[in-house]
């Protein structure tokens, strides 16, 4: 099934077409949108679409090796949502590592879930807010932080991400208690590479004291 969405990001957008023409800005959205729909386009596709504007905005686009243009960024997008979607899909099929499910329930789980995989577009702008307010200390979480976002973003059967359910989510908060759990509860497989050395393990514990 054809992903029917990508992410947007509003301030990004205002600031790559700072100095174009409300036409220039409404030609490159169209663009946009083609290459959305059918891909990489040819030259003659933008023409037909956008006319004599396409030397105005011409720099937004690159050829890839057969000649054909497109959008870089739109293109990375588009494969981090596929990515999200397709991680989202193995989840509800039981076929992601953490999954525990024996095979006779996965039926029943594939049933029941599902039915929320049209959420998937809201949920993947929800994963992103957490991701965009954390990333400042993904240095801190080190190989921990992917565990610490899986956790904060699994979804309940309604569709709710973790986080979400939580009445107060500070994320500097948050991210100094699951800190201090590793540190106190051991190393575990996932946060043992970043906190070996002694200094790392000194750097850490002094943050969450701060």
């Amino acid at each position: 099934m054809k992903d029917p969405a990508f992410l947007f990001y509003p301030n990004d957008y205002l600031g790559g077409t700072m100095g174009m023409t409300f036409e220039e800005k409404g030609a490159y959205l169209e663009l946009l949108m083609l290459q959305f729909n059918r891909g990489h386009m040819t030259t003659h596709m933008i023409g037909h679409t956008v006319g004599q504007l396409w030397v105005k905005i011409q720099d937004k686009f690159i050829q890839d090796p057969e000649g054909l243009w497109y959008n870089e960024r739109l293109d990375l997008e588009k494969e981090r949502r596929k990515t999200f979607t397709e991680s989202r899909r193995n989840n509800v099929l039981g076929k992601n590592q953490h999954t525990k499910n024996k095979e006779t329930e996965v039926g029943h789980m594939t049933t029941h879930m599902l039915g929320h995989m049209e959420n998937v577009n809201i949920d993947v702008n929800k994963r992103d807010l957490l991701l965009d307010n954390i990333k400042e200390y993904k240095e801190l979480l080190g190989e921990s932080y992917d565990e610490f976002i899986d956790y904060w973003c699994e979804p309940n059967k309604n569709g709710k991400l973790r986080y979400e359910l939580e009445k107060f989510f500070d994320v500097k908060r948050r991210v100094n208690t699951w800190i201090k759990n590793k540190l106190r509860y051991g190393n575990t497989k996932t946060f043992n590479a970043t906190a070996s050395s002694q200094q790392r393990m000194a750097t850490l514990k002094e943050w969450v004291h701060s």
